[in-house]
């Protein structure tokens, strides 16, 4: 019997490790056992999304909660360590760039057990971004490495990990997305809000940035105004981004623009379909880049750096920086120019979980190398058929 930990901390982990769970529990020789760490911990958010995903409870529940980024990680080193002492698991699987993934991979590693990391090998090349400093240090204590893009593999490369270590498997994220694009459909989101499908932007904003520089955000709202003008703006706010409206004095500011909707945060669904049916988006998130190139539609990211350039070279993404000029120099190119036609990347086809689960048990692939044949061998695991498509 495999033992397998999985391990989510916050919500971009919640739809990473949703599909990786669900593959796990469908083979008879695996146990796997769920550790939520509570790095993200509003009760009714993460039950949200663990109900709109189909995630099981979890069996462990470190309930971390905030603090600085030295003080989040040491918790959850401190809480997760008994849990591995305990149950003495075969790997510990980590998702993403959060604190929590860097944690648990580090408890793992020094306690001799394998650990795997899932979205490996993404690097925006900005040291000033906590994630890419959890990515840098999770890669290179990791023993297998699952990468969702043909960049991931470079990168690793030129850092020098061993190929056969290096699995390009897809995107999970995607996986996720498939799974769940007939019930978003579903959603009443537009009617509730009194939008219409293509009649709004939607926006989401919380790297620090652009919500801790008051300079940073006062230009973006300076730019989300003259959208406005145009079509409403929806904004589900973060509570880092709504923290900072009010002390940085911009509430006015704000609430002087007609249009502009912030609103509560929503569950994986509903975001889903707000996302899906907008003209366009504007973010600062590395998922929604990934998650706009599938659903085919314009993304305008809000930072001079991305460590998904997949998602401009093969998808709807663009780069702008937070300068008002640039965002809407973008954003009128996008409502003005329809969108070049575009094949989705390649194993973006809603089964890299099935692949990451059949590397951890040795199911054929364990031993592929992605460079090479190996990329190659792992890809013809994969179906050939491209997703739904709008």
């Amino acid at each position: 019997m495999l033992d397998v930990i999985c391990v989510c901390g916050a919500r971009p982990n919640f739809m990473k490790i949703a599909p990786v769970v669900d593959a796990l529990a469908r083979v008879p020789s695996v146990r796997t056992r769920l550790v939520h760490t509570g790095q993200h911990y509003d009760e009714r958010m993460s039950r949200l999304f663990f109900g709109d995903l189909n995630i099981p409870e979890p069996d462990v529940n470190l309930e971390v909660g905030s603090g600085s980024h030295a003080v989040q990680t040491a918790d959850v080193m401190i809480r997760f360590e008994p849990v591995c002492l305990g149950q003495r698991p075969d790997w510990v699987v980590v998702v993403g760039d959060v604190n929590s993934t860097l944690a648990c991979a580090l408890v793992a590693t020094k306690l001799g057990i394998k650990v795997a990391h899932v979205e490996a090998g993404l690097r925006s090349f900005d040291r000033t971004m906590p994630e890419e400093i959890n990515r840098i240090m999770t890669d290179a204590i990791s023993d297998l490495l699952f990468v969702s893009e043909p960049s991931g593999v470079e990168n690793l490369r030129t850092e020098g990990v061993p190929d056969e270590k290096v699995h390009l498997v897809g995107n999970v994220m995607i996986d996720t997305l498939l799974r769940c694009r007939a019930r978003a459909d579903e959603s009443k989101v537009l009617e509730n809000l009194g939008v219409q499908s293509k009649g709004y932007a939607a926006v989401t904003l919380h790297r620090p940035s652009n919500v801790d520089r008051p300079e940073a955000f006062a230009s973006i709202l300076d730019a989300l105004e003259v959208i406005s003008r145009d079509i409403p703006v929806i904004f589900p706010i973060h509570p880092r981004s709504k923290k900072n409206i009010e002390a940085m004095s911009l509430s006015g500011r704000v609430e002087s623009i007609p249009r502009l909707h912030l609103i509560d945060p929503l569950g994986y669904l509903d975001f889903m379909k707000l996302m899906a049916d907008a003209a366009v988006v504007l973010t600062d998130s590395g998922g929604i880049q990934e998650e706009t190139t599938i659903l085919e539609v314009p993304c305008l990211t809000l930072r001079e750096n991305t460590e998904r350039p997949i998602t401009i070279t093969h998808g709807t993404n663009r780069l702008t920086g937070n300068a008002t000029d640039a965002i809407l120099s973008a954003y009128r190119d996008v409502r003005d120019n329809a969108l070049p036609a575009s094949s989705p990347p390649d194993l973006w086809d809603g089964r890299a979980a099935e692949r990451i689960v059949d590397c951890l048990t040795g199911g054929g692939l364990s031993g592929a190398r992605p460079a090479g044949g190996g990329g190659a061998q792992i890809a013809s695991t994969g179906s050939s058929e491209s997703p739904d498509r709008r």
